[in-house]
Formats: C-alpha cells, sequence, structure tokens
C-alpha cells in the first residue's frame, strides 16, 4: 500500500511537471501534444523521460518527403521547420521511439526542438533528474 501512495504522489509530480513543461513550451495544457512523456518502467519501476534523442542519422529526417527536417549544425538538434512541413506524417510513422506528434489542428508534424539549447524541461524538473548530457561524434574525432 505505501508503494501505491507513493506512486500516486509521484505520478502526480511528474504529470504537473509534464504539463507546467507543456504550458511554457506552447501555452496550453494538452497532455496529447506535450513534447515530453514521464512513463513508468513496468518491470524495473522507474520512471523514464521520452523525448526525441535527436539521433546522429535521423530516420524522420530520410522519411520526409519535402526536406522539412534537418540536423543544425550548431548543436545537433534535429529540427522540424514548420514552414516546410506539408503534415504528410511520414517522419511519425519513421522514428522508432514515437517521439514526433503530429498536431491535428495545424496539420503539421512537431517534437522537442531542444528549446534553442536551453531546454525548459531541465530548467523546471522539480526532481533534478533532467540533465543535459553532449557526446562527441566519431566524425568530429
Amino acid at each position: 500500500m505505501y508503494s501505491e501512495g507513493v506512486w500516486l504522489i509521484y505520478t502526480s509530480a511528474l504529470t504537473i511537471f509534464t504539463l507546467s513543461y507543456f504550458l511554457i513550451k506552447t501555452k496550453r495544457l494538452d497532455l496529447d501534444r506535450a513534447r515530453l512523456h514521464v512513463d513508468r518502467d513496468p518491470f524495473e519501476g522507474r520512471f523514464v523521460p521520452k523525448i526525441c534523442y535527436h539521433c546522429s542519422i535521423p530516420y524522420c529526417l530520410n522519411a520526409c518527403p519535402v526536406d522539412a527536417i534537418r540536423i543544425s549544425e550548431k548543436d545537433g538538434t534535429v529540427l522540424i521547420d514548420n514552414e516546410r512541413c506539408n503534415g504528410c506524417a511520414e517522419c511519425r510513422e519513421a522514428c522508432p521511439y514515437g517521439m514526433i506528434i503530429y498536431d491535428q489542428e495545424q496539420k503539421k508534424a512537431f517534437k522537442c526542438d531542444f528549446c534553442g539549447g536551453n531546454p525548459q524541461c531541465v530548467k523546471i524538473c522539480p526532481m533534478n533528474a533532467l540533465g543535459i548530457a553532449l557526446f562527441e561524434s566519431k566524425e568530429s574525432k
């Protein structure tokens, strides 16, 4: 019973965190469109943030028929240009992690854009569980 109570409190805190982040980023409270989700691993019981991994070879980029997805030369983040996006959602289908969100209202795809290098999720995480880890690519050696 104790672990269930902790689970409920912790889940509530994570939901509030996710909603807070989404409100800061999009000015709306809509969990279905959140760019960050926190799930509980059913086998290990730990909480795992689900966010775009900004892959070095992104499946979403290769799937986009209108070249609306690019890798930032500045920091390696994978970005979607909403002006170019035609709303086909091919990128969403291609992402093996399910981190591309399709906005039904705008008919556009979107995802974590790393907040321009200053991720708000890291700033407001109530547990200080999120951080930034930069890795040197093999190509840059």
